[in-house]
């Protein structure tokens, strides 16, 4: 009985996840979600064609929940977390999944998925690892490689320095970068020239149809040595970008040495990374300034009784963010107050009703009651 209430679970558990596969192509062209991880690879074999299916929309939610917590946190976090979680664990932070491209035969599945976790869980669970991922990102940012090859600049053919931000896969970061498709209309609208030239028309039109709020022209040219010269200049909503930088390959967390392209392209992620998080924190002691800053609203506050009238000021002095309350004018039937306060009138009215009181316009002005 236990064993085909098991069964039962599974499959139920089978049906919710089918469920939640999406088409190809439905979450849009670019998918620029930070809880969003493209390009997860299964191969599953089975009993049969459908089965090993069944195993590998389960097996390619593990695999990209913990490539996510590596793009977002450590690898050190990533298997510290593989010791701990079962497949059950990670289930209820599945959003969806997208099939990008499928293959099938007698007892095997091979698929590569876009996998999507919700993003209020994964920000709440990263948290408690001291993992803060921003809730916005930035405006995207659309990079042109082109690569300087010794026969001659590269763009939308098939090169080392296009291939690595093609791997780095920056449209899930907090400041999305986008990596053009290099189709028809990409290749007959820009040309390597074209770019390094700096041709603002024709640059301004693949923005445009890539919906980036900038555009980076990222030229590299390989050194006699293994290094790479890299060159990136440009405006973006975070500031201007200059970079002038010879790249040397460098070992990876997990002891292999990546391409030096990929060092670059990496390196360049976590400069528009650091430009982000200082501007979102001088964006925050902005608002906390503000925030700050004592402001008076006008109050009529009507009483019944001087007893009422002290019940009622003793609830607004208690209320969070009031710092004072001046006395305008008093009679028998209500009193006119300077309410001094900070921080924002719609937080001052919550504020107001945690502590019993209602604070509303009316026709004659703000009036504090008591609930």
């Amino acid at each position: 009985m236990l064993q085909g209430r098991a069964v039962a679970a599974a499959l139920a558990g089978l049906v919710a996840l089918a469920a939640l596969v999406l088409p190809v192509g439905a979450g849009g062209p670019v998918e620029t979600s930070p809880f969003a991880v493209q390009g997860v690879e299964v191969d599953v074999t089975s009993t049969d064609a459908n089965s090993a299916k069944n195993q590998a929309l389960m097996d390619v939610q593990v695999k990209a929940f913990f490539l996510l917590v590596e793009r977002l946190g450590s690898m050190e976090l990533a298997e510290q977390l593989k010791e701990k979680l079962k497949p059950e664990d990670i289930a209820p932070f599945l959003r969806s999944l997208s099939i990008e491209k499928e293959t099938s035969g007698p007892g095997r599945y091979i698929g590569t998925f876009t996998v999507r976790f919700l993003p209020a869980k994964m920000q709440k669970f990263l948290a408690g690892y001291n993992i803060n991922v921003p809730a916005q990102q930035a405006d995207p940012v659309l990079v042109i490689p082109v690569y300087r090859a010794p026969d001659g600049l590269k763009l939308w053919e098939d090169n080392p320095w296009r291939q690595a931000w093609i791997d780095l896969k920056g449209e899930q970061g907090v400041v999305p970068i986008i990596i053009p498709l290099g189709d028809l209309e990409d290749t007959e609208a820009l040309t390597a020239e074209d770019a390094v030239n700096g041709d603002t028309v024709k640059l301004d039109a693949i923005r445009k149809r890539y919906d980036a709020a900038s555009i980076l022209v990222a030229q590299a040219q390989p050194t006699e040595t293994t290094d790479l010269h890299v060159y990136i200049e440009g405006d973006t909503k975070l500031g201007h970008v200059n970079i002038n930088k010879v790249y040397s390959p460098e070992p990876a967390e997990d002891g292999t040495t990546p391409p030096v392209e990929t060092t670059a392209a990496t390196a360049f992620q976590k400069v528009l990374y650091k430009a982000y998080i200082a501007q979102a924190a001088k964006v925050a002691e902005e608002k906390a300034a503000r925030d700050n800053t004592p402001q008076s609203l006008a109050v009529t506050v009507p009483f019944s009784s001087p007893r009422e009238w002290n019940a009622i000021r003793s609830r607004i002095l208690n209320t969070p963010n009031v710092s004072g309350v001046d006395l305008s004018s008093l009679d028998f039937n209500g009193a006119t107050i300077r309410l001094v306060y900070t921080h924002s009138l719609e937080e001052l009215q919550g504020n107001m009703q945690r502590v019993g009181l209602s604070l509303s316009q009316g026709g004659g002005g703000w009036v504090i009651q008591p609930m």
